[in-house]
């Protein structure tokens, strides 16, 4: 599973890590991507996204169908 939110496009963050002795060595920042399933009333169906944590609050604040609606203007298809 890639570091992706299908909601919010959140991807992983990249820089370094510094040590004690300041030796730089590259790291990454994945965002809390997690699977979950929610049921579409509209359709009838189930689906599942790939959504970060801040991805999984905008679909509880503004709903799976608007969030669903906004994502199919931008052309990715569920």
């Amino acid at each position: 599973m890639s570091a992706h939110c299908q909601v919010t496009g959140r991807t992983p963050g990249f820089g370094k890590s510094v040590s004690h002795s300041h030796v730089r060595t590259s790291r990454r920042w994945d965002p809390n991507i997690q699977r979950k399933t929610y049921f579409l009333p509209s359709e009838g169906r189930r689906i599942t996204l790939t959504v970060s944590a801040k991805g999984i609050k905008t679909i509880d604040r503004d709903g799976i169908e608007s969030v669903v609606a906004r994502m199919r203007t931008r052309g990715e298809r569920i």
